[in-house]
């Protein structure tokens, strides 16, 4: 009779929540989700990509889509007497006019009015080394005097012979075939690969990036384009970046002047995307790649293979392990009838610069890469003449100051003074008709501040004051003539006191 009371016990027992629920279970799921995030952080490790072209990181899959979605162009098309190959990789960069598939409103905002002119604004040969550890930059001046080989004018529709006329024009008549056909006559360097890129994708690509910082030692004022920046620091987003690159009247450089600020902005760029962690992060690096990718055109052998061989060349990547150059010009303003003035390249230098390439040797020694960034300068530093006053109280601190701008190429009196009261900030007081040159001497002077004395005359005056941060050297950049310069990127970057 004991036994009807424990048959209803029994069921009670079994849905207790302790034996339904247990902690044990829910344990071993938190471990496996810890163990996937090393993988996919080292997955993301692999392979970087070079000015925010490809990723491995998020997976050949995703890579391969990215390829199928580039505007492809047939660059070497029934192609004869190439010349041979030498080692590494040249990739032929073109920047294209590209301004009708913009908006009204970016026209108006980045003075980009008028026709689209169907050529190409920018031209560089960019050479990958076969270790995959150097990048060299050789900017082509688009007024060089050129001679195009036999064609077809594909907006006439005319077979043409050969003929001379500005390298940007090749574009024109023949588009990106005719272009790499010139240069590799011009060059005697075989280019693998064919990039064009346009105002569109420029500045989407340096929005995505969240802007790239440049800096200058002088005001940049160019009413052509827009571009109105004073001196020191700033972070350019897409639209004043374009604006940047293309400024050609702010001195009488014209279009050489405007190469050295795409040099430094290029590296600029690398930096930004070596160093921001972008190319780590699989979703911010999808916004880039989409961004270049989506407007951009591309020779049909660039594809997945190329992509991720790109990325894994910048595992290591830094500013310093790129160089930039502009092709050395023997004559400026070259006359040539039927084409006006052009610039003609030095025979000798240019074919030493090309040389170096297809034997994949670096321009610049391997001790460069170490040396102190200059800040680049306008005035010719002799020309400046400087009178130095100490106004604190660190005993001879005007004479060092004298001392090291001496050496740096200002003329200083070499007879220190004390300045009449103390000062805070190291100042910088000019006659305003002598404001370049007081720009120039900011420059080596980091952190001073420009104070403007009408009727001072012709001698600047420096009072170091306590926040006095060093003297910085300074290259003068005349810019009436090219800079026949090689140049790393980690000089022409701003540095940590610019």
């Amino acid at each position: 009779m004991a036994s009807p009371p424990r048959s209803p016990a029994r069921p009670q027992r079994r849905p207790q929540p302790p034996r339904r629920v247990p902690p044990p279970p829910e344990r071993p799921v938190r471990p496996v989700r810890r163990r996937r995030r090393p993988r996919w952080a080292m997955r993301a490790m692999t392979t970087l990509s070079v000015v925010v072209l490809a990723s491995a990181g998020i997976g050949h899959a995703v890579v391969t889509s990215l390829d199928a979605g580039i505007a492809r162009v047939d660059a070497f098309r029934d192609m004869k007497n190439r010349p041979q190959a030498g080692h590494g990789m040249n990739i032929l960069l073109v920047g294209t006019d590209g301004r009708d598939k913009i908006t009204e409103r970016q026209r108006r905002a980045f003075h980009l009015g008028g026709q689209p002119c169907h050529c190409t604004d920018t031209m560089m040969i960019v050479h990958i080394s076969a270790d995959r550890e150097r990048a060299t930059v050789v900017s082509l001046p688009r007024d060089s005097y050129a001679e195009v080989p036999a064609h077809l004018d594909q907006s006439t529709g005319r077979q043409l012979g050969p003929h001379p006329l500005k390298l940007n024009a090749a574009y024109a008549e023949g588009g990106p075939q005719l272009t790499v056909r010139t240069v590799e006559d011009m060059t005697r360097v075989k280019i693998d690969h064919y990039l064009e890129v346009d105002f569109t994708s420029f500045m989407r690509t340096v929005d995505v990036l969240g802007g790239v910082r440049i800096c200058t030692a002088t005001p940049l004022k160019d009413t052509y384009s827009g571009l109105d920046l004073a001196p020191g620091t700033h972070t350019l987003l897409g639209g004043q970046a374009l604006q940047y690159v293309r400024s050609r009247h702010l001195d009488g450089a014209s279009d050489l002047g405007r190469m050295k600020r795409q040099q430094r902005f290029l590296a600029a760029l690398i930096e930004k995307a070596t160093s921001s962690g972008v190319l780590l992060n699989p979703m911010r690096f999808r916004d880039v790649t989409r961004a270049v990718l989506g407007s951009v055109r591309a020779d049909k052998g660039f594809g997945t293979d190329e992509l991720l061989d790109l990325g894994r060349a910048m595992r290591n990547f830094s500013p310093a392990s790129s160089e930039f150059t502009t092709v050395p010009i023997g004559q400026m303003n070259y006359q040539v009838k039927g084409v006006g003035e052009t610039l003609k390249w030095d025979p000798a230098r240019s074919a030493r610069l090309f040389a170096a390439l297809r034997d994949d040797k670096p321009l610049t020694a391997a001790h460069h890469a170490a040396a102190p960034a200059a800040a680049p300068v306008d005035v010719d530093p002799r020309q400046v003449r400087v009178q130095v006053a100490n106004g604190t109280t660190t005993s001879g601190l005007a004479k060092r100051i004298d001392t090291e701008l001496a050496a740096s190429g200002f003329a200083t009196t070499h007879r220190p003074v004390t300045a009449p009261a103390r000062s805070a900030a190291t100042l910088i007081t000019y006659d305003p008709r002598w404001d370049r040159s007081a720009h120039a001497l900011a420059a080596a002077l980091p952190g001073s501040e420009l104070r403007a004395a009408p009727g001072q005359g012709p001698v600047l005056t420096v009072t170091a004051g306590a926040g006095f941060r060093g003297v910085r050297a300074v290259r003068f950049e005349d810019p009436g003539r090219p800079d026949q310069r090689v140049v790393r990127g980690n000089e022409v970057v701003c540095s940590g006191d610019a």
